[in-house]
């Protein structure tokens, strides 16, 4: 039977080889590691959680948070009632502007070598907030998730998969030193007139500012805001925070 570890490391096709140097010692002592017939520092239990994007505590547990499911509301179809925590509603309206957006924002900056999935997740969730602070109304009007890496639209893989499969997007896999990077690439014109002019200054606005950051970069930006520091772990991020963000992220000038 595997262990946990196998199962992680398989899941996302690491080699023992690979692993073993991320935590410095040799192949056959993480060979027993994964057996678990040697026990790992916490320093190797904290890099190994963050390699395969999880807290400290859910990896020492053995936990693997699970992905919230996202209900898309059709039109004209009763919104369905929660029946978990993890069940989480949004109009197929939004779903459709988060899309037409994801593909502005690709058209852009997409081709940038430090941009790739983590980033572009980490971008998502400043256009809406930062909008949402300046303006006091939503864009994309998407559910963001506390994820260990930082801000994780709500239902991300399925609306990629839902994409690739309409051929309006398609993906390569990249090697960055030694690890890989997702990168999309848009396979039509993003629909504008789903995008306001004042929308279309903000997005242009944000990616001015934050395009720039590599992965590692936007992670620790993305954990200093106050809407990501008050969440709780694996839960929605609360919009109203954006009120009372630092300076540092604040996008507003507020009367005293």
């Amino acid at each position: 039977m595997s262990t946990f570890i196998e199962q992680l490391r398989k899941k996302y096709s690491f080699s023992q080889d690979k692993l073993a140097k991320e935590i410095g010692v040799s192949r056959p002592i993480f060979s027993l590691i994964e057996k678990d017939q040697k026990d790992l520092t916490i320093t190797q239990a904290r890099k190994l959680a963050e390699i395969f994007g999880l807290s400290l505590t859910d990896f020492l547990e053995r936990r693997i948070p699970k992905e919230p499911e996202l209900v898309i509301e059709r039109a004209k179809v009763k919104k369905q009632e929660k029946e978990s925590d993890m069940r989480i509603s949004v109009p197929e309206e939004n779903i459709e502007k988060f899309k037409e957006v994801f593909l502005y924002v690709l058209s852009k900056i997409g081709a940038k070598t430090n941009v790739g999935e983590s980033v572009l997740c980490k971008l998502m969730y400043f256009i809406d907030f930062d909008f949402y602070e300046r303006y006091e109304k939503q864009l994309m009007g998407a559910v963001y998730i506390k994820n260990h890496y930082g801000p994780t639209p709500a239902g991300f893989p399925k609306i990629i998969e839902e994409m690739e499969k309409k051929e309006e997007i398609a993906h390569v896999v990249k090697k960055i030193y030694q690890y890989d990077q997702k990168k999309y690439i848009p396979l039509r014109k993003p629909d504008l007139s789903l995008i306001s002019a004042e929308e279309k200054e903000h997005i242009d606005w944000v990616l001015a500012r934050l395009s720039d950051k590599n992965s590692t970069e936007m992670k620790e930006y993305s954990h200093r805001d106050v809407p990501w520091i008050t969440a709780e772990d694996q839960s929605v991020i609360d919009y109203e925070a954006v009120f009372y963000r630092t300076p540092e992220y604040s996008v507003r000038s507020y009367d005293d």
